[in-house]
């Protein structure tokens, strides 16, 4: 079942107070036309009734999608460096729902499921997007950290992603993207015979991909926001 809850929020241009239903859970197995909105970018716009201001209501959102086999949690990107905290929160959640706490049933449809966490609308869209491509989200966070490697100039800095936005038979696309307003500052192309040469030496990612791993928020950005996880 996919819940909605009324929530008020202030225009940023004429400070009109208004009323807007703000998604709680989407059951995408349920609601296709949800998990369409999510990809193109129009999930939880929203209009201000007095002045006509386009508005994006923050994502605080559980997402379930047993056809692709994802389960999300999204949170408001301004709370990324409260990752830690929200790893173990969300990983509780999962395992009470779908995991070790759940019912045999829940369990059974929690083994196909691939649970996240994620900050702001570009990185939920983004994990959603590359389930459905069949594409590791793992292994495409490496290609990230390879590719700021070779970019001449990377706008890398707090608040400022790098995403995947379209896959073709010879390419990924790429934006750097400014997460609160999701304004695209850069695009740029990836031919996929880099990715296929990290997908073929995995062996010299191993610690990278171990650091990656180590709780639900699998993105690049945890290795730059202070010690991280303990192994176990």
């Amino acid at each position: 079942m996919s819940l909605f809850e009324t929530t008020s929020i202030q225009c940023p241009v004429c400070d009109t107070l208004s009323d807007f239903q703000a998604a709680g859970s989407v059951n995408a197995d349920r609601r296709p036309d949800l998990r369409e909105e999510i990809l193109d970018n129009s999930f939880q716009n929203v209009t201000c009734p007095s002045c006509n201001e386009m508005m994006r209501l923050e994502p605080v959102v559980n997402y379930l999608d047993v056809e692709l086999g994802l389960w999300l949690a999204a949170y408001p990107p301004r709370q990324i460096g409260e990752y830690l905290a929200l790893e173990d929160e969300v990983q509780m959640l999962f395992d009470e729902s779908y995991g070790a706490a759940a019912s045999a049933s829940a369990q059974e449809v929690g083994a196909d499921l691939q649970p996240r966490l994620t900050f702001g609308w570009p990185a939920t869209r983004e994990k959603l997007f590359l389930r459905k491509e069949g594409l590791d989200d793992v292994v495409i966070e490496m290609l990230k950290l390879d590719l700021l490697r070779r970019l001449p100039e990377a706008p890398l800095r707090p608040g400022v992603e790098l995403r995947v936005t379209s896959v073709s038979d010879d390419a990924l696309g790429f934006v750097w993207i400014e997460t609160a307003s999701e304004e695209i500052l850069q695009a740029f192309e990836c031919n996929k015979a880099l990715l296929v040469e990290i997908e073929g030496n995995l062996d010299a990612w191993a610690a990278v991909r171990s650091d990656l791993t180590r709780g639900l928020f699998v993105d690049m950005q945890k290795l730059y926001l202070g010690e991280g996880r303990d192994a176990a």
